[in-house]
């Protein structure tokens, strides 16, 4: 996972710049594009290739491991079928993956840094956490499934690669719409711009990664109905690629250490993000 993430580098580098000179030619770039944004992702993803060799395979993925250990069944990665279907359930335990992310706090500690830019370009793809194995521990379970089905471990890591680096192009305001029965079916480039609003109708919207058809079942799909706003609902106002990482996890440290009871704490931690303990009543005065 860490080479193909390397080896994509010179194809990532080369379509940013296509995708500015593309923007400068129309003369709607400044609007879209900041230098220190795109530094800021460019460190962010260099800082996640160096680290994810410490945490991918002693600590993310073990669940996985583990569980393709204990079923019985094995699926041959010689049949063209099961690469279908592979595909199939990877990004379906995806989709569930991805919802998780932005429904339990705990998980949205990583997520967050994804979202934090305020600009929407190919650059955005590359804006990953890095160094936070408190979510992405728990976040790995998405795909036992997947694992107790049959699916060679490996296979199972290369789709979850393949589907990452699906997502990378759909990154861009340069591609309006595509084709009425792709964009029914696939991920693209308008559905994922929906996914990064920040305005009301576009929260939690379109969680799917190469599939977007698990919106439209499950009910989260959303169209864009007015201009997308980008980034946060309460931005952080920095570029500072440490702080971008671990804002949302300090900020949910500090809720944590401030709640008054267990089901405080609790909440801040597994409920959704923008969860807050319930005020305490204030006592009734007793007239004299």
């Amino acid at each position: 996972m860490t080479d193909l993430g390397l080896l994509a580098v010179p194809a990532f580098a080369l379509l940013m710049f296509v995708e500015w000179l593309d923007a400068r030619r129309n003369r709607d770039g400044p609007s879209g594009f900041s230098a220190r944004d795109t530094t800021t992702n460019w460190i962010t993803y260099g800082l996640d290739l160096v680290s994810k060799p410490l945490l991918q395979y002693a600590l993310p993925f073990s669940t996985i491991v583990a569980a393709s250990s204990l079923t019985p069944l094995r699926l041959p990665a010689d049949r063209w079928w099961v690469w279908v279907a592979g595909l199939v359930v990877t990004d379906f335990c995806y989709y569930w993956a991805h919802r998780a992310d932005h429904r339990i706090r705990l998980l949205w500690t990583a997520h967050s840094v994804h979202h934090s830019s305020t600009y929407f370009n190919l650059s955005t793809a590359i804006r990953l956490p890095w160094l936070n194995p408190v979510a992405s521990i728990p976040r790995s379970l998405a795909w036992v499934p997947a694992a107790l089905l049959g699916f060679p471990v490996w296979m199972i890591f290369l789709l979850i690669t393949l589907g990452l680096l699906y997502q990378f192009p759909i990154h861009t305001q340069r591609v309006k719409t595509l084709w009425a029965p792709l964009e029914f079916v696939f991920n693209t480039p308008a559905h994922h711009r929906v996914h990064h609003g920040s305005n009301t109708p576009y929260i939690d919207r379109n969680y799917g990664g190469v599939f977007i058809v698990w919106d439209r079942l499950f009910g989260t799909f959303a169209a864009e109905s007015e201009p997308i706003r980008y980034g946060l609902t309460k931005n952080i106002g920095t570029d500072h690629p440490v702080k971008v990482n671990y804002h949302e996890f300090a900020a949910l440290v500090g809720d944590v250490r401030r709640a008054r009871s267990w089901r405080g704490r609790l909440g801040y931690v597994f409920g959704p993000p923008g969860w807050s303990e319930p005020a305490r009543p204030k006592p009734e005065r007793v007239a004299a």
